[in-house]
Parts: structure tokens; C-alpha cells; sequence
């Protein structure tokens, strides 16, 4: 055990340094942190919303992957969104600070139908310490890695009374990352990476509803991502529900609305369905807090 971080970060080095300032996180309570991924959500709830999250994964794995997130959103008028998202990562001897503005402009497709087209603007923070890794007789680990790199995304957030549907590409720059050829480590790029999904809300009855929705990460050369979420939300203000993301983990979450609503309170509890990781950690931890200001 006390070698995995080791492997983590070797892995992490062999298949590339995510340097390239492109938001791919994997949250169970995604439907909470739209703005990570897609501009276009700023402003959507016609609410300003500020958000702060974390997320603990492989509970007991020394170095395992850390997150918290910020984002702060407001209509503008004039059919005008905008916001901030900050997401720090955290893995091992990685750490990334993605900081992007978001903004947005609203169509109003109908009286109960809008259509939301965003642009993400900024960038990505990253450290390396690979100095600290303990690695020997290896070039790619005896100078630590520290820079900069900016990045664009677009998104488009199509909102009506029961669902919602979205399709954004948080980073679409092609910024370089580190790879090895042998013992030598050369520049490469990374892979646009597309989130697609949608929900809708089925009244079960005046005080119930059922919250199916689903949200895929498509990259180039790399497996879809898919997350099945499911929930019954009561009075507006309980939600209980699961989260499957295929041949990869389950969960379970709960949120609660307080104050009308003002305050909200997640946490989702996450574990692998890989045997390796299933056995070798403590499951992942979520929380999120929503403030309605």
C-alpha cells in the first residue's frame, strides 16, 4: 500500500500530465456543479448562486486524488450570465488550479423553453513536485514541472419546465502535457473532451418527483464515461438518490434545502466497482454547499 502513490502518479505520468487547463472532474452531484463544465449554466437558475465543493477520492490512499470547487453565478439582464469557477486538484505530488470565467446569453425558444450558449475563458495553474516522487535513475522525475496554460471552452444549455439538456467542451485548446519515449520525456497534446447529457423531472404526485438524468464524457481514443442518475426529490426541498457510472463506480447521495431553499446541503458517498479499488480504499466523499444570494 504504502507504494501506491507511486504507482498513481507513474500512471498519471505515463498517459499524460493533464497541463492543459481542460476540466474533465468526475462529480456524483454533477447536477450541483453544471458551471464546472459548461458556461452556459451561469445565470440559468435566474438566481445568483454561489457554490463550494469537495470531493475526497479513495478514502485512505495516501495521495489520493483531492478536489474543492468555487463558482459564483448571476443574471446580468439584457439576456446576460455570468460567472466564476475555480476547481483545485490535488494528486499526490500533482496539483492543478483551473480559474475560468463564465459567461452566457439567453434565447427564449418559447414561454417555457430557453436556450443558453456560453464561453468558459482562462486557464490552469499546474505544480509538479516530481523531485518528491523518491524516483531514481529516471530523467522525467528529477526536474519538478511548474506553468501556465490557457484555455477556452464553449457550452449550450437548453432549459424548459421538466428538462434539460446539455452539450459543452470546457477546454478546446490543444495545450501541451508530458509523455515518455523510453527514458525521454517529449512534448504532446491532449484530446477534446465532450460532456453530453440531459434530465427530466416526472411528477410522481404533488409532493414527489422522480429525477432521472444522465451526463457522458466522450474523448478521443479513450472508453465514454457514462453517469445514470436517479432521484426522488419531496416538497421541493429532500432529494435521495444514485448514481452508476458504468463499469466504474456506484453512489449514493442526499441533499436538503433549507431556509426556502436558500441554503442547500449535498453528500454523496461513492465506491469503485474495480475489485483493486473496491479493496484498497475507504470509497470517495462529496460534499457540496449552495447559497442562494
Amino acid at each position: 500500500m504504502k507504494y501506491l502513490p507511486i504507482i498513481l502518479i507513474a500512471c498519471t505520468t505515463l498517459f499524460g500530465f493533464t497541463a492543459n487547463a481542460q476540466q474533465d472532474p468526475h462529480f456524483t452531484l454533477y447536477r450541483y456543479n453544471m458551471n464546472i463544465i459548461n458556461p452556459a449554466y451561469a445565470g440559468a437558475n435566474e438566481t445568483t448562486d454561489a457554490i463550494f465543493g469537495v470531493r475526497s477520492q479513495w478514502s485512505g490512499v495516501q495521495g489520493g486524488p483531492e478536489t474543492q470547487t468555487f463558482n459564483l453565478s448571476s443574471p446580468l439582464g439584457n439576456n446576460l450570465g455570468a460567472g466564476i469557477s475555480v476547481v483545485n486538484d490535488k494528486v499526490f505530488v500533482l496539483g492543478e488550479t483551473h480559474l475560468y470565467a463564465d459567461f452566457s446569453y439567453k434565447l427564449k425558444l418559447s414561454e417555457t423553453l430557453k436556450l443558453y450558449a456560453g464561453l468558459k475563458a482562462g486557464g490552469t495553474f499546474l505544480d509538479v513536485n516530481l523531485s518528491e516522487t523518491g524516483i531514481t535513475n529516471d530523467p522525467l522525475f528529477t526536474s519538478d514541472v511548474s506553468k501556465f496554460s490557457p484555455n477556452v471552452g464553449l457550452g449550450f444549455y437548453l432549459k424548459a419546465e421538466k428538462y434539460y439538456v446539455t452539450l459543452s467542451a470546457p477546454g478546446i485548446l490543444s495545450n501541451d502535457r508530458y509523455e515518455k519515449d523510453g527514458t525521454t520525456p517529449v512534448a504532446a497534446s491532449d484530446d477534446l473532451v465532450i460532456f453530453a447529457g440531459g434530465g427530466y423531472d416526472f411528477e410522481l404526485s404533488d409532493s414527489f418527483k422522480l429525477r432521472p438524468s444522465v451526463l457522458s464524457r466522450i474523448t478521443s481514443g479513450a472508453p465514454v464515461s457514462i453517469d445514470l442518475t436517479g432521484s426522488f426529490l419531496y416538497e421541493e426541498r429532500f432529494e435521495l438518490g444514485g448514481n452508476y457510472r458504468i463499469d466504474e463506480s456506484l453512489a449514493i447521495f442526499a441533499t436538503v434545502g433549507l431556509l426556502d431553499n436558500k441554503i442547500n446541503f449535498g453528500y454523496a458517498y461513492e465506491f469503485s466497482t474495480s475489485e483493486f479499488l473496491s479493496t484498497n480504499n475507504d470509497g470517495t466523499h462529496e460534499l457540496i454547499l449552495k447559497f442562494q444570494l
